[in-house]
């Protein structure tokens, strides 16, 4: 997310239409499209949480960054959610893209996007980075699901601004440095000393493993947890390379040495960003005349409906007739759902929840609205753990382990009717 400035615009309440409609969660907040009744477009409106206020107050006196690559702050929010009149609410406004992200396009594809595409993805990338260190800005939380994408797929930085200013409270306390969203993964073997001070090269080493995610279509390190996965990079463990067939195409053996020198163990052998994108420049230039087509089969390949986010499906964010014709889809799957689960005894929506558990593991993303949810059932060192977990698979791992195991018939079919109402088409598509 971009930064903001003393003397960013103000949006409030009165501002934007009162048809709100939620496209996403991170770790900051969640995430709102709404229509700005002066301007006349949609912009993504990021209702921060209660503990980040802080955040917003340095935020707001940082420079706005402004680039191609690097999402666009229109200004701050504050007022009441048309959902929440009680409570008045600070918030960011965005540019709305609407595309999802690297993440979200990868887990549509199940897989990789065609080189052409992911060359240029390496390349835009590498461009915003140095837009950002070029001001003295980090980004220090660069990962699939932080690169968004607009209608037609190019790169979009977000969620910079907070995570450079939140760097400074975390790193004091190294239990709350696995609060970065999974976003462990993704850092270097210093960044696991209690004394670290992030510095660029570490933006530098998170592309590196960016890199290969977009090439691979993958997450590195698969499941492996927090404790395994700082032991693995700071004994100098990195993904698998023998997942890339290096002479799959020119430029792959390339963009690989990058990937390397990038994520070195030393700090001060990784190469700085503009020499990233000389890199990436030359090899996108390589497969340019290709990117048409891969665009093409990107989006006969992305599902013919869906919603931006960075947890859920993509669609084009102005395409009113398509918002009715999936607003009507929802509808019709609640309804579906309300009838058939009328007769279901919990006996059978426990079972239902146990059948499913790898598959609701991996789908489901906002963990912590459903533990809130479960209330009292969700015991409140459970909440804890679950909260300081830092992926949603091992949140939902956890909140399968601690509540729903051992609550038994009663547990499990409340979480089935909260998953229900949440998330009918998910589990209409497991029924």
């Amino acid at each position: 997310m971009a930064l903001l400035s003393r003397r960013t615009t103000r949006v409030g309440s009165e501002n934007l239409a009162d048809t709100w409609e939620e496209v996403g969660s991170g770790g900051f907040g969640r995430v709102y499209k709404a229509r700005h009744k002066d301007w006349g477009f949609d912009v993504a409106i990021k209702l921060l949480h209660n503990d980040v206020g802080t955040f917003m107050d340095e935020a707001n006196h940082m420079d706005v960054v402004s680039c191609e690559y690097v999402l666009r702050v229109y200004g701050v929010f504050e007022g009441h959610p048309p959902f929440q009149k009680t409570l008045t609410q600070k918030g960011i406004v965005m540019e709305f893209v609407g595309r999802g992200s690297i993440q979200t396009l990868q887990r549509d594809l199940e897989g990789p996007p065609p080189l052409p595409l992911a060359f240029r993805l390496a390349h835009e990338v590498a461009l915003g980075m140095n837009f950002l260190h070029l001001r003295n800005l980090m980004h220090s939380d660069l990962k699939p699901s932080n690169v968004l994408l607009n209608n037609d797929f190019h790169a979009k930085l977000a969620d910079f601004g907070l995570s450079k200013v939140s760097y400074s409270a975390f790193n004091s306390n190294r239990e709350t440095t696995k609060l970065v969203g999974g976003s462990y993964k993704y850092m270097p073997p210093e960044a696991f000393e209690v004394s670290y001070d992030p510095v660029r090269a570490f933006d530098v080493y998170s592309y590196g493993i960016l890199l290969w995610s977009i090439v691979t279509g993958k997450e590195p390190y698969g499941e492996a947890d927090y404790n395994l996965v700082a032991l693995r990079i700071s004994e100098g463990d990195r993904p698998d390379l023998s997942k890339i067939d290096q002479n799959k195409a020119e430029g792959l053996k390339e963009l690989v040495d990058l990937m390397k020198r990038c994520w070195d163990m030393d700090p001060s052998k990784r190469p700085k960003f503009k020499e990233c994108s000389g890199v990436t420049e030359n090899l996108f230039s390589k497969h340019e005349k290709g990117i048409q087509k891969a665009v093409t089969n990107v989006l006969t390949r992305l599902p013919s409906s869906g919603v931006y986010s960075q947890t859920t499906e993509p669609t084009r964010p102005h395409d009113a007739m398509d918002n009715r014709v999936m607003k009507a889809e929802k509808s019709s799957a609640q309804d579906l759902l309300s009838v058939s689960t009328e007769t279901m005894s919990d006996k059978d929506k426990a079972k239902f929840v146990d059948d499913n558990r790898a598959a609701l593991i991996q789908s489901v993303s906002e963990v912590m609205a459903i533990a809130e949810k479960l209330g009292d059932m969700v015991h409140g060192e459970t909440y804890s753990v679950i909260n300081s977990t830092p992926t949603s698979q091992g949140q939902m791992r956890e909140l399968f382990q601690r509540t729903l195991r051992s609550g038994g018939v009663k547990v499990k079919a409340a979480f089935y009717n909260i998953l229900r109402e949440d998330h009918p088409n998910l589990v209409e598509s497991l029924s």
